[in-house]
Parts: C-alpha cells; sequence; structure tokens
C-alpha cells in the first residue's frame, strides 16, 4: 500500500512510500486486539478500592435487645449488615487486575491495530517534524496545516523528540510516541495516525525480530 509523504507543513513532498505489508497489509486479528486493549485498561486500574466489612466496622458488639418477646426480629451487634451503618456484604477488596498475555499476541495486536488504520486510511507519513523550541502554538499549526485540528492524533516518531513531546502535551487529543513504545489502546484510540518516515523502517525491524 502506497501513501503519499506530506511535510511538516501539509504539503506534498511528491514523495511516495510503501507501507510495509508483512505488518500494514495482514488481516486484523480482532480477539488479538481486544486482548490487548483490555490488559491494558486493567493495567491502568489502582485496585484499591475497599469498603468495611462487618469485622472492621467501629460499632460495639453487645447485643441491641433480648432474644426473644420483642415481636421483632433477632438483632446481635450493630455492626449486622442490615441496620444502617452496619458492615457491607461483599463489598469490593483491593486487588490486582493485570493479567498475563504472550508477547506474540500483543505483536499480533499491534500489527493488526496498524492494519485497521491502514485499511480505513487514516495513516499520514510525515518526512521529519523539527521544532526549535517547545511551542504549543508551533504543534497546533503543525496539526492545522495536515488538517487534522480537533481529531485524536497519535504522531509516532523513531526517537524521542523533546521539543515535540513537550510542544504536544498541553494540546487535547494528541499524543506523541516512539515506534518502540506504541500500545495497541493507543493506535485504536486515534482517529489518526501520523507516522514520521524514519519510524517506519524502525517499526518493521521491530516486527522482523
Amino acid at each position: 500500500m502506497e501513501v503519499i509523504v506530506y511535510n511538516s507543513k501539509g504539503e506534498d513532498t511528491g514523495k511516495k512510500v510503501t507501507l510495509p505489508e508483512e505488518v500494514f497489509g495482514i488481516e486484523p486479528n480482532q480477539h488479538a486486539i481486544y486482548l490487548d486493549v483490555k490488559q491494558y485498561l486493567a493495567n491502568q486500574r489502582q485496585g484499591t478500592h475497599k469498603a468495611k466489612e462487618r469485622a472492621e466496622n467501629a460499632h460495639s458488639t453487645r447485643k441491641l435487645k433480648k432474644q426473644k418477646g420483642t415481636g421483632g426480629a433477632r438483632a446481635g451487634s450493630a455492626k449486622s449488615p442490615v441496620f444502617i451503618g452496619g458492615g457491607t456484604i461483599f463489598g469490593p477488596r483491593p486487588r490486582d487486575y493485570s493479567f498475563k498475555l504472550n508477547k506474540k499476541v500483543k505483536a499480533l495486536a499491534r500489527q493488526s491495530a496498524y492494519a485497521v488504520k491502514a485499511k480505513a486510511e487514516k495513516i499520514s507519513v510525515i518526512d521529519s517534524i523539527a521544532l526549535e523550541a517547545p511551542r504549543t502554538k508551533d504543534y497546533i499549526q503543525f496539526l492545522s496545516d495536515l488538517n487534522v485540528t480537533g481529531k485524536k492524533t497519535l504522531l509516532i516518531l523513531p526517537d524521542v523528540n523533546t521539543n515535540v513531546v513537550l510542544s504536544s502535551r498541553n494540546v487535547q487529543k494528541a499524543k506523541v510516541t516512539t515506534a518502540s513504545q506504541v500500545n495497541t489502546y493507543d493506535l485504536m484510540n486515534a482517529d489518526q495516525l501520523l507516522i514520521s518516515e524514519d519510524a517506519l523502517s524502525t517499526i518493521q525491524t521491530l516486527f522482523d525480530k
């Protein structure tokens, strides 16, 4: 699949690049994408939720009323879950939501995510982006020139570019990452992928391993 290469001003450079078929041309595996996204979101959870159960409730344990003769139900401690202020029945406890996923499944998920975006023609290739200083205004102009303002964009670079990262950090719906750090969730969450031309070879190398 061939795509046009744009410069940082959104102009057609006259060049075209072929997206690696073994990455962008595969048949997407939707279940692998689902598992990888599920793992990513599970890993974001702190799992620190906690409700006080009967044994942890700060109430007296004295018997509230005599066992028989009141005409009402038996009542023991005020900690009982049937009373207001009593313990919570089967409340949430702290837990770890993370789970293991094989490396090959995660790699397949990323390949599939790239393929989904390629089929939907949601990939733009940029020859390079160089910002002299970290300026949010410059990055907003960069997105405007590419006609992606207001869209969720993911810019994929070959290496960390501090000026670009800092310039994009305060822009809504814009994210910058490197080819080696990109994850399936970010790929699927983006409306448009902006891939640096140099990053394409890095992406191919990662999947050749």
